[in-house]
């Protein structure tokens, strides 16, 4: 579905990422975990096309991925920010319907239904600017709207960041319904309990670098390794 070859960024002279190998199959859940300021969001920009100036190849259903935002968009690639990132001065509706204008196919009314069952909140909201919701409701948000675009593949950064549990679990259950429908998942979080409902397998990153790939059902006897692995300095 997705794979990295030796992807580099670069922010000026500054090599962000030295290049990192990563793949996501179809219906699978994989996570990029490590401390912060390693590189896992610019990495997902690179992928996306908003991040800084990469070399290496970025293959999506064995294509070569190019050119901006929206072209990978409409190829089928979803991006999901770790800030609120909604329109404001839409409403929730309408703010789910901007993410299913880029879709290959279908109507708008399956997205909205579709949505509205995994957030049943922003159903209650659905007339209210998005503005207006408060953080946790922002994020299910930009979620929904992420998926209303029925990407290939959707990339999520910290969605469970700044939530309390209950939202966490919505998070993950909606991520892990779309695993479970065919779309692959690829997640930046430190939530363990986020990353073991979503993800079949973890990378490790330090320093603009993969350093490890573990299988999560192993990974997962040993929740304090993840734990260190966020808290190390890079």
């Amino acid at each position: 579905m997705l794979e990295l070859r030796e992807l580099h960024s670069f922010y000026g002279r500054s090599h962000v990422i030295q290049g990192i190998s990563l793949r996501v199959g179809r219906g699978e859940g994989v996570g990029l975990i490590g401390h912060n300021g390693v590189g896992k969001t610019t990495t997902l920009k690179s992928i996306m096309g908003t991040g800084p100036r990469t070399r290496g190849r970025i293959v999506l259903e064995d294509r070569d991925l190019r050119g901006p935002a929206h072209a990978r968009a409409r190829r089928g690639l979803g991006f999901v920010p770790d800030s609120e990132a909604v329109f404001p001065e839409m409403t929730v509706e309408e703010n789910i319907r901007t993410g299913a204008m880029l879709k290959r196919r279908g109507d708008h009314k399956r997205c909205l239904d579709t949505a509205y069952e995994l957030f049943p909140v922003l159903a209650e909201r659905r007339h209210q600017l998005g503005g207006t919701l408060s953080g946790g409701q922002q994020k299910m948000l930009s979620l929904a709207r992420g998926l209303a675009l029925e990407p290939r593949l959707i990339m999520v950064d910290e969605p469970s960041e700044g939530l309390m549990p209950i939202n966490v679990d919505l998070i993950a259950t909606a991520l892990r319904r779309a695993v479970d429908s065919g779309i692959g998942v690829l997640v930046v979080d430190a939530s363990f309990q986020l990353l073991k409902t979503v993800c079949s397998r973890v990378y490790v990153m330090k320093q603009g670098r993969i350093t490890g790939e573990h299988e999560l059902d192993d990974f997962a006897t040993a929740e304090r390794l993840v734990e260190t692995y966020l808290r190390e300095g890079s």
